[in-house]
């Protein structure tokens, strides 16, 4: 379901070329949640960019969810994510002029599907723990919830690919035990989950643990 050969990242620092990613391999197949660990600067975000089709710059191949990301016009790589890969951003990435439920249902506002959806985002946020916040705007909310906000959204289809940057770094003990259990679930369901953490009680739930060092996954 998610497939990385060879694939290399580098960013221009100044006049020199900066290796991020030197000729990374990875799998995982449904039903398998991979935690992939490292230091800080390791280039576990810049992995799941790639992965997730947000990150063009790269050299390789990646294959996601059937789909050969190189190529791919923009429209194309759009139309992907919104359909077959949930993202869990490390800042949210929620809109601040929209309130919870709106910013859970982004992903079918985009397909036109409001008045179907509003039901299953409600049970979105109660399954995170949001019940009663559905009109709470994103500036009224904790981080913890806000986190929460986006991981709910990002579970709305139940995708076939679920990428997640350190998920539980904001939320207290009892909430990242949910969403924990949640990603659990969603793999048992068949899903391809990668988590990038720094965690130990998000890579103790992984099937797989991989460690990101000098650009490589070992």
């Amino acid at each position: 379901m998610i497939s990385l050969r060879g694939v290399t990242r580098s960013f221009r620092d100044g006049g020199r070329e900066v290796p991020v990613l030197r000729g990374v391999d990875l799998e995982v197949v449904p039903g398998e949640l991979t935690a992939v660990v490292g230091a800080s600067g390791s280039g576990k975000s810049t992995l799941l960019y790639v992965a997730g089709g947000l990150d063009a710059g790269f050299g390789g191949e990646v294959t996601v969810a059937g789909e050969r990301l190189r190529g791919l016009s923009p429209r194309a790589l759009a139309t992907l994510r919104n359909r077959k890969i949930g993202f869990v951003f490390q800042s949210f990435n929620l809109v601040t002029g929209l309130d919870a439920l709106e910013n859970v249902l982004l992903p079918g506002l985009l397909r036109g599907e409001r008045r179907t959806l509003d039901e299953q985002g409600r049970e979105a946020l109660a399954r995170v723990g949001l019940a009663g916040k559905e009109r709470a705007r994103p500036p009224r909310l904790s981080g913890g919830e806000r986190q929460r906000v986006a991981i709910a959204r990002a579970l709305l289809f139940r995708p076939a690919v679920l990428l997640a940057d350190e998920p539980t770094g904001n939320l207290d003990a009892e909430s990242g035990a949910l969403v924990i259990s949640l990603f659990e679930e969603l793999a048992r369901g068949g899903a391809a989950v990668l988590v990038v953490t720094h965690e130990e009680r998000v890579s103790r739930a992984a099937g797989r643990i991989l460690a990101l060092r000098d650009g490589r996954l070992s």
